[in-house]
């Protein structure tokens, strides 16, 4: 008995159990890293002799830990990609989101930089608004037709309510540009920032949304702000005051219209609204614009007036593209952001505006000018603020 168990544990059956292991490494995880210790009932025993005895413990010992540490960590690597993956999307959609906040302020800068040296000297602001329209419409159909963006299928209903939201999106446009025509960019903008007031007041009429104390007590500095500029404003005067009053009055009522438009269930999505309110506004003021201010854009009509037809063609149409980009990519940014959050945006994107158009056309501007401006502004901030902490269902 003892001679066989010699023979038995001869290091020649272990030289083989370790050629195995060595030829088979993919198998090596499976066999030893079990996470159940290995007993004696779980292996049979030969001759007598148990498994447990010490000729099985004289395997190496690396055969045991390194396999089952290669397994623990290839497991925790897992999550490790997953969070990495996250961190990566979300970096990515915070510079997609910077990058179109950046082309918002920089078109916008642009359109009304452009628009202004137009209207400086081409006095007619239903024909530019036309074009405009028409630019933006040329790019929709070009759109839809590449499958940008899909082509919507409308019905009569969709169409019959999107028709008030085209007029006085219409009206909203047109009244800017008459409003810039005549006064500086500065002041039409600063004008603007009362936006605000208006949509408090329209969403209480028309939506039933009563504004809370706090909103109100943001208003006051809007509205004291505007007043204080306006009273210092080198460039004042009634006809483009009241122009901008209408373009806020006719935009908040788009903005109104547009909710109770988009709380239907066959609603539209905001880039469908906007495009189908776009080609709706040039069959609109098309025929009002050729019977106001007649067929003014012709290049005999340009030359007899002493301008120089190049260059009021070449800055119309990039004021005409730059007009409609800001505007696309406004709605791009409402569908990734919250409303609170395109409000606060819009007010840097007010300051900015303001800021770049008395550097470029050097606008004369007074302390007390700037102060009215800055109280302005700063109020439409507040405003923006405060909205976040009202309850839901009384946003004004």
């Amino acid at each position: 008995m003892q001679s066989t168990k010699v023979c038995f544990l001869s290091p020649t059956p272990f030289a083989k159990t370790r050629n195995l292991l060595n030829r088979n490494p993919r198998f090596i995880p499976f066999l030893l890293s079990s996470p159940k210790p290995l007993h004696q009932h779980h292996l049979t025993s030969f001759n007598g002799i148990s498994a447990s005895s010490n000729a099985w413990m004289s395997v190496p010992s690396h055969l045991h830990r390194q396999p089952a540490n290669d397994f623990k960590v290839e497991a925790a690597s897992v999550p490790d990609i997953a969070g990495e993956d996250e961190e990566s999307n979300s970096l990515w959609k915070t510079l997609e989101l910077g990058f179109l906040f950046g082309l918002w302020f920089i078109f916008n800068i642009y359109f009304n930089i452009y628009n202004k040296q137009v209207l400086k000297v081409y006095p007619f602001p239903l024909t530019l608004t036309m074009i405009q329209v028409l630019c933006g419409t040329v790019l929709i159909i070009v759109m839809w037709a590449f499958n940008i963006y899909k082509r919507p299928k409308i019905s009569g209903s969709q169409l019959a309510a999107i028709l008030a939201l085209a007029v006085v999106h219409t009206m909203g446009n047109l009244f800017t540009n008459m409003s810039l025509g005549m006064v500086s960019v500065s002041f039409t903008h600063t004008i603007k920032a009362m936006e605000p007031f208006f949509s408090v007041v329209l969403s209480a009429m028309f939506l039933g949304e009563i504004p809370t104390l706090w909103v109100v007590s943001s208003l006051v500095p809007i509205v004291g702000g505007v007043a204080l500029a306006s009273l210092t404003e080198a460039s004042f005067n009634w006809y483009g005051f009241w122009s901008a009053m209408a373009s806020n009055l006719t935009n908040q009522s788009r903005n109104v219209l547009s909710k109770k438009f988009m709380a239907k269930e066959d609603s539209l999505d905001n880039i469908t609204l906007f495009s189908i309110m776009t080609i709706m506004s040039f069959i609109l003021i098309a025929p009002v614009a050729i019977f106001k201010e007649g067929i003014k854009f012709t290049p005999s009509y340009l030359q007899s007036a002493g301008l120089n037809m190049k260059e009021v063609y070449i800055r119309s149409l990039l004021a005409s593209v730059c007009f409609h980009a800001y505007q696309q990519v406004s709605y791009m940014i409402l569908e990734k952001v919250s409303p609170v959050t395109h409000s606060v945006g819009n007010c840097v994107k007010r300051v900015v505006v303001i800021v770049s158009s008395v550097l470029f056309f050097q606008t004369p501007v007074s302390p007390i000018n700037s102060l009215g401006t800055g109280v302005a502004l700063a109020g439409v901030f507040l405003y923006s603020r405060v909205r976040r902490i009202q309850p839901k269902g009384k946003i004004a």
